[in-house]
């Protein structure tokens, strides 16, 4: 973890903070060999996996480079696609036998530990307030999404041997449990998002709805409907962020360079631009019925003498018409207020940060409400849209804050209910506002960069907990935005349930790859449910959103196949394949150079949309695009 920044008053000078140069072994490339494992293919390409996540914005603890993060943002471009998949004649450990793997992860469990109550977690040290730069410290697994081919499947008998021992561990582990839980028919959502674990017309929050829309189409192979080119970067340092990209019915928008750049979603022809006073701080993943969503951005382009203007600016988007329907500040006495992040819900565009937040009718722009900063210094410092609204309050200093979750009406701001966090949880970030469930990095335990050490299902209408559930960072690879409330992903909140990738792991079939499953908790029990998907030999898969009470997510391929999009049965698991990529390597090393862990991946009715979060001026031969979309249509 980082060392506490400066206190929150100074405005932050320079962009935002980057993610870390990732490491050596891109997507799906090859490990390098072990002592008495299979020998890797010989020459591993370099290249882009294990970006982390966008850090939040908020305030540098030292100054970057005008409008720049302090490093390069994860590079959109993976290694060269990997060699033959067997290991060369002489490699290290060529010809040995493969060891006997262990169930992979997400088998149930037996019976834990008793749920803590509040109160009990230890106070930490001291740590950076919300918006405050904080470098990510995640780690890329190993070998890369999809891991490498080789080696030979075990035969048989193995196999006979390893489900055996399998089921036997389970029986001595204290049996099955089995869940039984499924979510209500809540409400349509008045705010659908194209992003995230929201999905467009689909009641996502809150679960049930019956089976999901997305259908696998007669064709299920897709073909590039069209890419998004690199716009041009003039800043010195070369990367400007970028973020948000939605996708409705007509336009699939995505943001530019200090501007919103609307294309006719099927040809991937311009519609619309607009500019925008300055870079993008933060953009929504809610978007309403009648296609609004809203952004944050900087209330003036950079100039030497003030490298950053401040992301005071707070705007509407018509996505449908192409034109911001209003841009507005909060303020304290005179001082315009800095926000971090904004979000949708109930028609009330809600945005939040370090120094308070403010509400405003989504179609109108008139203001709702702006608590105000209490005497014992409690603001709302991030809210979460959808379904309902909630907002993390913090209270007291930075050195020393506490933090109540609550559910709040989205047009008057009152509170509904309230849930006061223990002092050791710093960091709550809301992973849904219906069913209200939130994530947090319980004393520092997660430890893997990804926020997540444990998350907490709590009553809306009480503000009681209902549950914790402890998701050992090391098995699971859900992640959040590091000092955020909202912007968790690699996740989805449904029937009940929350559903989690787990970390990737041996294949366990005698290859070399890598592979993990999606499993569930119940969020009234906080047990882990016998729920599995598996992503297949060296396949990653990856939640992206429910679909009424399906889920649907997205499968990173191994170096010679393309990913694909399978449809995930809320009750029986099944999979349903609606996308498969092409294979072809130029293609491959695009897709893989946006991966879930820190690119925007959309599905939505046969097409598939993967865009960046940075713009950056290209090096060498790279002609990696801003965005892929890929269609089955």
């Amino acid at each position: 973890m980082t060392q506490p920044p400066q206190p929150p008053n100074e405005p932050p000078k320079g962009g935002f903070g980057a993610p870390q140069d990732p490491p050596p072994g891109g997507p799906g490339a090859p490990q390098e060999p072990q002592s008495g494992g299979f020998g890797a293919p010989q020459d591993p390409p370099p290249g882009g996996f294990g970006a982390p996540q966008d850090p939040g914005y908020g305030y540098p603890q030292t100054p970057p480079p005008a409008g720049a993060p302090q490093s390069p943002p994860p590079p959109q471009t993976p290694p060269p696609s990997g060699p033959p998949s067997t290991p060369p004649p002489g490699a290290p450990g060529a010809g040995q036998p493969p060891a006997t793997p262990a169930p992979g992860y997400g088998y149930p469990q037996g019976p834990g530990q008793p749920t803590p109550a509040p109160g009990q977690y230890g106070y930490p040290g001291q740590q950076p307030q919300y918006g405050s730069y904080q470098q990510p410290q995640m780690q890329p697994p190993p070998g890369g999404p999809g891991g490498t081919g080789g080696g030979k499947k075990l035969n048989t008998q193995m196999t006979i041997i390893i489900a055996a021992v399998v089921a036997v561990a389970l029986i001595i582990g204290g049996g099955v449990w089995f869940a039984n839980s499924k979510g209500d028919d809540d409400k349509k959502d008045e705010s659908k998002s194209s992003a995230g674990t929201e999905g467009k017309g689909d009641n996502t929050k809150g679960g049930g709805g019956g089976g999901g829309k997305e259908k696998a189409p007669a064709n299920i192979k897709s073909k590039v409907a069209y890419q998004i080119p690199m716009p041009e970067v003039k800043e010195k340092n070369g990367s400007v962020v970028v973020s948000g990209s939605w996708a409705t019915d007509k336009v699939y928008a995505k943001s530019g360079i200090s501007e919103v750049v609307g294309y006719d979603v099927k040809t991937g022809k311009k519609s619309w631009d607009v500019p925008l006073k300055g870079p993008v701080c933060w953009a929504s993943d809610q978007v309403t019925e009648d296609g609004i969503t809203a952004l944050v951005f900087q209330g003036g382009k950079p100039t030497k003498a003030d490298p950053h203007m401040g992301c005071t600016e707070v705007a509407a988007l018509d996505l449908n018409e192409g034109k911001l329907l209003w841009t507005k500040q909060a303020k304290t006495g005179d001082e315009k207020v800095r926000m971090d992040e904004v979000t949708i819900s109930g028609g009330t565009v809600a945005a939040g940060g370090t120094s308070g937040g403010a509400a405003w009718d989504a179609k109108t722009g008139k203001s709702l409400w702006q608590p105000e900063v209490s005497a014992d210094q409690c603001k709302d410092v991030g809210y979460q849209g959808g379904e309902a609204l909630a907002v993390v309050r913090q209270c007291g200093d930075y050195q020393n804050p506490t933090n109540q979750v609550q559910v709040i009406d989205p047009k008057s701001g009152k509170v509904k209910s309230s849930y006061k966090m223990s002092p050791g949880i710093q960091y709550p970030h809301i992973v849904s506002s219906k069913p209200l469930v939130v994530a947090a990095d319980v004393n520092e335990t997660a430890g893997d960069g990804s926020s997540i050490s444990d998350f907490f299902s709590i009553d809306d209408k009480t503000g009681k907990l209902i549950t914790k559930i402890s998701a050992d960072a090391e098995k699971y690879g859900a992640e959040c935005e590091a000092t955020e409330v909202s912007g968790c992903k690699m996740l989805a909140v449904g029937n009940g349930k929350i559903y989690l990738p787990t970390e990737e792991h041996d294949a366990g079939t005698g290859e070399y790859g890598q592979t993990n499953e999606i499993v569930s908790f119940d969020l009234k029990t906080g047990k882990l449910t016998t729920d599995r998907a598996d992503a297949g030999d060296k396949y990653t898969i990856t939640p992206l959103r429910m679909d009424g009470q399906n889920i649907i997510a997205y499968k990173t391929g191994p170096y010679d196949k393309g990913g694909q999009v399978v449809s995930v049965d809320g009750s029986t698991f099944k999979q349903t394949t609606l996308m498969e990529n092409p294979a072809d390597r130029s293609l491959n090393r695009i897709e893989k150079s946006f991966q879930p862990s820190y690119a925007e991946i959309l599905y939505t009715e046969g097409r598939l949309f993967m865009s960046g979060n940075y713009a950056r001026k290209p090096t060498g031969s790279d002609v990696t695009p801003l965005a892929i979309v890929f269609s089955t249509q």
